[in-house]
This record gives C-alpha cells, sequence and structure tokens, in this order.
C-alpha cells in the first residue's frame, strides 16, 4: 500500500492545498496531511487551529487523514509507515528549494520518493502568505480558502487586534 504524506506549515491551508490532496486522494489508497509546528516560521495560527482546520477541509476524502508533527519529516514517514512524499509547486521558483528538499529527504530516507503535483491553474497563485497578508489587511479571503479557514483567520485576527 503507498502511502502518501503532504506535509506543510497550513498557515492557512489554501484551495490550492486542498486542490493537491483532492487529487492526491484519487492517486493513492492513505493520504496523510501533516500540519508542521513550524515554530521558526512564527505561523499566524496556532498549531492546533491549523490542524483542525485541515481537518474539516478534506473530511470529505475518506482515505486522508491530518496529523501535526514536529521534527524531522523522516521521522514521521518512518512512524506512519509512509514511503512517498508530496509537495506542491505553483510556480517555477519554488523549484529550487524543493529540489534541495527532495535530495535532503532522499539522503535521509532513501527508501522515500518525492512526488510533485501542481494545483489547477485557478489556485496556482495562491498562497499562504499571500491569504494572510490580505486576512491581516481585513480583506476577503473567501476565494482563496475554505469558508471555515476564512471565518478562522478572521476571528484569530480580530482577537489578535483586541490584544493590541
Amino acid at each position: 500500500m503507498n502511502t502518501v504524506i503532504y506535509p506543510g506549515t497550513f498557515d492557512p491551508i489554501t484551495n490550492g492545498h486542498t486542490d493537491l490532496v483532492e487529487r492526491a486522494s484519487r492517486l493513492f489508497e492513505r493520504v496523510i496531511v501533516a500540519v508542521a509546528a513550524s515554530p521558526r516560521k512564527r505561523p499566524l495560527l496556532p498549531l492546533e487551529v491549523r490542524e483542525n482546520l485541515a481537518r474539516q477541509v478534506t473530511q470529505h476524502l475518506p482515505n486522508v487523514e491530518v496529523c501535526s508533527f514536529d521534527g524531522l519529516l523522516t521521522d514521521l514517514l518512518k512512524a506512519k509507515g509512509a514511503n512517498i512524499i508530496l509537495r506542491g509547486l505553483r510556480a517555477v521558483s519554488d523549484f529550487e528549494y524543493e529540489f534541495q528538499l527532495a535530495n535532503m529527504n532522499r539522503v535521509l530516507a532513501p527508501q522515500v520518493e518525492s512526488m510533485f503535483l501542481t494545483p489547477a491553474e485557478q489556485y496556482s497563485f495562491i498562497s499562504s502568505t499571500l491569504v494572510r497578508e490580505v486576512a491581516t489587511l481585513n480583506g476577503e479571503v473567501g476565494k482563496f480558502v475554505h469558508p471555515a479557514v476564512a471565518e478562522a483567520l478572521r476571528n484569530h485576527i480580530q482577537n489578535l487586534n483586541k490584544q493590541a
């Protein structure tokens, strides 16, 4: 059985991410969306929120599960019995970084393959970074993320503004 892990910070999970998960769910028997803690990236949304949102937007896919992790991806692959890493490529500019990651992962876990998918063209410009920026400037992000994600972003940003 081929198990693929789709790792990312998912801060927040976008329609582009969801598109890749849906397509991967048709290609693989088991898909694991692995939400990385990524404290060095200083995510806007807490890990638990990001994990719950990923679970909500993928709940319609029976062969998809969501987990969070903190540490080496190769350790998670081993723990979950996964043999494929799924990564998304939106633009040529993503390729160099993803190529480095794939080669590092190949050295750390030679039995694991990296696979790359591109999102559907209507999602190719969407990034979590842009969605966060639009949301923090009180812009509407509903075209780029699931309604639950848009609401969570709104609520989180309102709470941050109240604390400031």
